[in-house]
Parts: structure tokens; sequence; C-alpha cells
């Protein structure tokens, strides 16, 4: 069965982003749904996937990162507002049977983003 996980590395450290807060949401609804609200770990991954099983369905989802929260904890100085305050990343699962691997490269003037395996 298919699940959505994720993996964040901050690349102006050279590290695994521990404790970036990450929202999931699903958009098929009238209003968007939350659906799971996570920290990354110490290797910048949640502790499980985001979705799966049962709840992994087809539609369109919502990724928030807190991306500046993220910085200001580490104590990197940003700008008031900071350049990037969230990365928001909408994906459609079309193939629920398959594995969505969605890593965040970061840094707090720019990111990227990828479907990886």
């Amino acid at each position: 069965m298919g699940r959505l996980t994720t993996h964040v590395l901050d690349l102006s450290a050279g590290v695994p982003a521990a404790g970036v807060r990450i929202e999931l949401h699903a958009l098929d609804a009238v209003a968007p749904k939350l659906l799971a609200s996570l920290t990354t770990g110490g290797d910048g991954r949640c502790p499980g996937p985001l979705i799966e099983e049962q709840a992994f369905r087809a539609g369109r989802y919502r990724l928030t990162f807190h991306l500046a929260e993220y910085f200001r904890h580490r104590g990197v100085a940003l700008p008031e507002p900071a350049f990037i305050e969230r990365a928001v990343i909408e994906l459609g699962i079309a193939a629920t049977t398959e594995h969505y691997h969605v890593p965040l490269l970061i840094a707090p003037w720019s990111y990227s983003v990828y479907r990886g395996g």
C-alpha cells in the first residue's frame, strides 16, 4: 500500500533539518482539512509516514513547512519579515499503491523540492 513521506535537509548548515514543523492538509473538501501536524526528528524525517494505508487516498494535498520558525530557533538572523516564512507545496496523489516521498532542501533564502523514491 502507498504512503506519503518527507525529509528536510538544511543546505545552509549541511545537516538534516531537525525541528521543522510540518502540516498536511487535504484540499479536496470544501475547505482544507488538517490531516497531520508533525515535527522532523534529528535525521530531518518525521517519525513515520504523513499518511498511509486506508488514509492514503488519491487527491490534492498541501504540505506546509514552517521554515522561518526553524531558522529562528537555530539562531539564524533573519530579517523581519523573513524572506521565506513557509514553504507551501501543493501536490497530487494519483496512484495510491505508490510511495510518494517529498524531499525538501532548505536555506534561509531558498528551497527546492522534488518527488523522491
